[in-house]
């Protein structure tokens, strides 16, 4: 049932289509197959692991500010930094939702709700990426006293989503043939959208339970397989001619990668890179795209031939370690969601993706308990944001499968 073999069907329409089996697509996710490797025991690995979350947890409590978050940029205490520890706390049993580092955060996240329903603070500039971090904290509660805020942040991200009750900085339409269509930005007017906001918000309202047919999913397909470096799927002139099947940051303003090119015979790229293709990839099994669906396929055949964790994949050498640990949590979070314990690269060498995350996150911890890049882009120098990406990674590789 491939959505390719109808060629008179235009491109943009083609862009936003998946395609749901019901009981074919319950029984992909919920049953693997008795021929797949079955990968590490989970309880072998949680005893692996067990120190250094508690570690890291312990590092964490300890940070916390009086007024119940966690330092941001120089506004000070951030919601968004403060709601991804929190959510790190709320999955540990050893915590867990009614501990008083819980409440504390909660009551500070919500101090910054605003009129909008978007939860943020205004002087940051990135509502989109706070209000959708914020979103999943508070779905992982699982307070039913929560439902109003979530509802209000819900509202919130699928109104600032690019579509055509909007138009761009030149006031044209952005209609589904407009390259912006179908994405979030960091929230502030007129920003040009990008796979990374983007997929923060597919997974806020994917995790906060929005179901797979809302428009906003089909609408978001639209953008990120715009994103995605295969011509087959992809109208953007950038695209013609890709076959890499990667994902870039955006296809706004003719392309935009932060791995810059690459020359593939006698032409220039935009090259693909590896936290970009986990959250293309991610977001594709959220919207719920079929899993033969060539634009699913090709992600998987990226992730086959560039696995790694030794740095983030296909970034060039200098750039190589920025991200990696936004990497690593976008890594756990959709392996997790498709659901194959080993992958088998294009080599055919087995790899057990959770044994390998726990190991290569391990021996990154400091003796204090906390994690930080020194690659320090995108807020990665920041210890209590690495900190809690390295714990949420973590939780996501020892979390059961149903």
């Amino acid at each position: 049932m491939s959505w390719l073999g109808n060629r008179t069907t235009s491109v943009p329409v083609i862009l936003c289509t998946f395609v749901t089996f019901g009981s074919l697509t319950a029984t992909l996710f919920a049953e693997p197959a008795t021929t797949r490797p079955a990968g590490v025991d989970r309880e072998t690995l949680r005893r692996k692991v067990a120190p250094a979350i508690q570690k890291g947890l312990r590092f964490l409590e300890n940070a916390q500010a009086p007024d119940g978050g966690w330092k941001g940029g120089p506004q000070g205490t951030d919601p968004a930094i403060t709601a991804m520890a929190a959510k790190a706390f709320i999955q540990d049993p050893a915590y867990g939702p009614k501990h008083p580092v819980v409440r504390r955060a909660l009551t500070l996240v919500l101090k910054f709700q605003q009129p909008d329903g978007g939860i943020y603070d205004p002087r940051a500039g990135y509502a989109n990426y706070s209000t959708s971090v914020v979103l999943m904290m508070l779905a992982a509660l699982k307070d039913p006293a929560l439902d109003k805020p979530i509802a209000a942040a819900q509202d919130f991200l699928k109104g600032k989503q690019w579509d055509e009750s909007k138009t761009d900085p030149q006031d044209q339409p952005v209609e589904i043939s407009h390259a912006w269509y179908g994405g979030a930005g960091y929230g502030e007017k007129k920003t040009r959208p990008d796979l990374s906001n983007t997929q923060m918000m597919i997974e806020a309202l994917h995790e906060s339970g929005l179901p797979p047919s809302d428009p906003a999913y089909k609408k978001a397909m639209c953008f990120i397989s715009r994103c995605q470096m295969l011509s087959e799927t992809n109208d953007q002139p950038f695209a013609q001619g890709a076959q890499d099947g990667g994902f870039i940051y955006s296809p706004a303003n003719n392309g935009e990668s932060k791995a810059g090119t690459i020359t593939v015979g006698e032409k220039n790229f935009l090259r693909s890179y590896g936290s970009m293709t986990y959250a293309g990839f991610k977001s594709m099994i959220y919207a719920n795209v079929d899993r033969q669906d060539p634009r699913v396929q090709a992600a998987w055949n990226w992730i086959r031939r560039y696995y790694t964790l030794e740095h983030n994949p296909n970034m060039p050498g200098a750039q190589s370690k920025q991200g990696l640990f936004y990497y690593y949590h976008t890594f756990a979070k959709a392996l997790r969601a498709w659901g194959e314990p080993v992958i088998v690269d294009e080599k055919n060498v087995h790899h057990d993706w959770r044994m390998d995350l726990a190991e290569h996150i391990l021996k990154q911890q400091k003796p204090d308990g906390s994690w930080v890049n020194s690659a320090d882009r995108w807020m990665e120098g920041n210890p209590y944001l690495v900190t809690s990406y390295s714990l949420l990674a973590l939780q996501e590789a020892i979390r059961d499968d149903r």
